[in-house]
């Protein structure tokens, strides 16, 4: 973990308190103690972390404890996520704060896990045996974790109801639908809403294109009147005074040159990420008191847009936020 004696201690303290917030889940001293155990040895500097490595760390002669904890013992995870997500609003929480939708990968080599198959892993870039979850995270001035989860799972699991119960997923969680199947997107727009549901405060929500393609996210986005930034893909559509149906790609070509702004998107793995940016309005007939951008980005290297990202918020908003981009342009990057 590293820093001094007194930095480590009041990791340890403050992990204390955490567990306390949530230790009423389980009805005996056993799972408490190791659900504690399991948290320390989850942020210890290991180089690999699995049954038998946590439980050395934490001076189990074995993994018992710890796989009793995960596969047996009965307590519900929901529960303590809405408990660790209140400790995150208390210590993080910020009306401006920007909820984050990604998924991610996790390798895995056999065929058992829960939504394992060969399906495309963002992290490790290619076509791999994998699970897949979606994730909602929270990003503030004071920091940024994440606050809920899903797990993805494609139809060859939930069409398969004896292997769903092999790998410890109940009825009521792969067939509590007629529609068992859920895509990213779905589980996306659960996340978000439960959080509105749940008052957490932000402001703004983002995602990239595989989410932000959605045009019926997007008007829901709107509808609850709730600020966001999302990628999209150049063959999606946009209103326009022209158009009901103008593809994003065709806004940008023979747009002024002065209509093209350099930021920087601070420093990437070869480098600074220098980008030109330009918007264009859409959606003109709309409310007068909010406003539709798609905005586009380039490179030297590249002389046609290569990301449009459609932006929605108040006209006020667009003032901070250019001021906002001003202030970091000066000191050599972007917030």
């Amino acid at each position: 973990m590293g820093g001094d004696l007194a930095g480590v201690r009041l990791w340890a303290g403050e992990l204390d308190r955490l567990q306390e917030r949530f230790a009423h889940r389980f009805n005996r001293t056993e799972p408490r103690e190791t659900a504690l155990a399991y948290l320390r040895e989850l942020i210890a500097p290991l180089e690999r972390k699995n049954g038998w490595t946590l439980a050395e760390q934490a001076g189990h002669a074995a993994p018992d404890r710890i796989h009793r904890l995960l596969n047996r013992i009965e307590w519900d995870a929901d529960e303590v996520l809405d408990d660790v997500r209140d400790y995150v609003v208390e210590h993080l929480g910020d009306p401006d704060a920007v909820l984050v939708v990604d998924d991610t990968g996790f390798l895995k080599k056999g065929v058992r896990s829960a939504d394992v198959q060969r399906q495309y892993s963002g992290t490790a870039g290619r076509t791999e045996n994998c699970q897949i979850g979606v994730f909602l995270a929270c990003a503030t001035s004071r920091g940024r974790t994440l606050i809920d989860r899903r797990l993805y799972l494609p139809t060859s699991w939930t069409d398969d109801r004896e292997r769903c119960r092999r790998a410890g997923i109940g009825d009521e969680v792969a067939f509590a639908t007629k529609v068992a199947f859920a895509t990213k997107v779905a589980m996306a727009k659960a996340m978000v809403r439960k959080a509105i549901a749940d008052k957490i405060p932000f402001r703004w929500v983002t995602a990239d294109a595989a989410y932000g393609f959605s045009k019926g996210w997007r008007f829901e986005l709107e509808q609850a009147d709730v600020f966001h930034v999302m990628a999209t893909t150049r063959h999606d559509t946009v209103v326009t005074r022209f158009a009901l149906d103008h593809p994003v790609h065709d806004l940008f070509p023979g747009l002024p040159r002065q209509k093209w702004k350099r930021r920087s998107c601070g420093e990437g793995a070869h480098g600074r990420r220098i980008y030109d940016w330009a918007r264009v309005e859409v959606r003109p007939w709309h409310r007068e008191d909010r406003r539709h951008w798609v905005i586009a980005r380039l490179t030297d290297r590249r002389p046609t847009p290569i990301d449009h990202i459609l932006h929605w918020s108040t006209w006020r908003r667009r003032r901070q936020y250019q001021a906002r981009l001003s202030y970091y342009k000066r000191r050599g990057h972007s917030p």
